[in-house]
Order: structure tokens, then sequence, then C-alpha cells
């Protein structure tokens, strides 16, 4: 089969992006990220919580696609993208923005003016689990999500999977379409690994636990985006 062009590809993803919103999949995690929204912290109070599943966001030519492990509760699941509204969402995208992937450094909300080239940003689940930690069935339950929307952009050559979740998750994804490694590589910040037409580049997650503590420097995780820029013009 030929490779589709950006338009397809786009059309493509809108449509993976309308079936991720229209889940109710999990009971637990539909329970939970509607009790959120009811119940918000007083920062948030009388904002409308978007208290769906998230689509990925990004550039249907993407050549570097970004894994996380889910959105945040009061995070994602309040303004309906990935990565936005949050702590760990400020540190990913002005990394993005310093290393040319983003036109700018903030993610506020949906209609921020947010755009990103050459990048795309998925995660293994697409709802807030209580704890951060989903189940092993509701992630299986989500995982072919991240399958399609990784076959949909052929262009990418760099994953860079966002903590070990996200590694195993994306290690899954590519197994899920053919692509095996044996044995399995180790997750690390900075670890790469070969599985099929994609290095793994693998980075700690921007987390407060990690960027409060120093595990995790702005400049640690430029340099991650770098290298994924230079897997993904390679």
């Amino acid at each position: 089969m030929s490779p589709r062009g950006r338009r397809e590809r786009a059309a493509a993803l809108l449509e993976i992006a309308a079936e991720v919103v229209a889940c109710r999949k999990c009971p637990r995690l539909v329970e939970w990220r509607e009790a959120a929204a009811a119940a918000p912290p007083r920062r948030y109070a009388g904002q409308t919580y978007w208290a769906r599943p998230l689509p990925g966001f990004g550039d249907p030519d993407a050549r570097v696609l970004i894994v996380g492990l889910a959105p945040a509760a009061h995070g994602g699941n309040r303004t309906g993208r990935i990565f936005t509204g949050d702590r760990s969402g400020d540190f990913l995208f002005s990394a993005l923005y310093r290393t040319g992937f983003a036109n700018q450094p903030t993610s506020e909300h949906r209609d921020d003016g947010l755009e990103l080239s050459g990048a795309y940003v998925a995660a293994v689940n697409r709802c807030p689990p209580p704890g951060n930690k989903p189940t092993p069935l509701e992630r299986e339950t989500c995982l072919p999500y991240l399958v399609r929307e990784l076959e949909t952009l052929e262009l990418v050559r760099a994953i860079v999977p966002l903590g070990a979740f996200a590694w195993d998750g994306a290690l899954r994804a590519a197994a899920a379409l053919g692509h095996r490694t044996k044995p399995r590589p180790a997750f690390g910040h900075r670890n790469e690994a070969e599985v099929g037409a994609w290095t793994l580049l693998g980075a700690f997650h921007p987390s407060q636990q990690n960027t409060f503590t120093g595990k995790l420097t702005p400049e640690m995780l430029d340099e991650v985006f770098s290298r994924a820029r230079e897997l993904g013009e390679g």
C-alpha cells in the first residue's frame, strides 16, 4: 500500500480522535474523570471540564511521536488537550518550543493558538486514572488507539516515551504492528532502542516529582528532543 498524503493522514487522525472522544469502555476511568470534573479544586471552580478521553495532538507529518502515560485529572481532563493545563505540560511544551517543535512555549487550552511542527503528542491511556495507575486491562483496552495513530503517522522515525509506563506502551504498540525486540530493551533517560522502522528514545516524565527534584532539568529534556529531531530527519 502506498503511503498516504498529509490530507489523508489528517483525516485518518480525525477519525481516530472522534472514536477516542466517544469512548466509554473503562467504567472505572469514566467514573473517575467525570467525578474530577464535578468536584474541581478551588482554583478551577466554575470552569467547564472536557471530562472525556483525549485524542492525540500535533502534526500529521510528524517525524517524532511523543508518548505520555495518561491525562491529568485537572490538566488535560479539564482543558481537552493532552499535556495541557498542568505543570507537566508547561515543562514539556517549553522544551518543544525551545527545540523548534512548537510555535509557542505554553499550552493552556484547546484554542490558544498552539501548533506543533514535526511532532505529535499522544498517550498510552486517554483518561486520567486514579493515582496515575491504569490497570493492565485499562492499558490494553486503550492501547489500540495508540497503535492506530502510530500506523497512521507513517513519517514517524523517532518515538519519545515519557517514563517507563509509556516506554512499555510504545513497545506494545510496535509489537501490535508486527515489530518485537528480544531481549526487551530497558527504559532509561536517553536510552535508545531500534524497533522496526522507529528508534525509541527514552525520557524521564516531566512530572513535578522529577522536575522539582532536579531528576529532569530543562537542559536534559532539550537534549532528548534535539536528539529526536536528528533521528527523525535521519
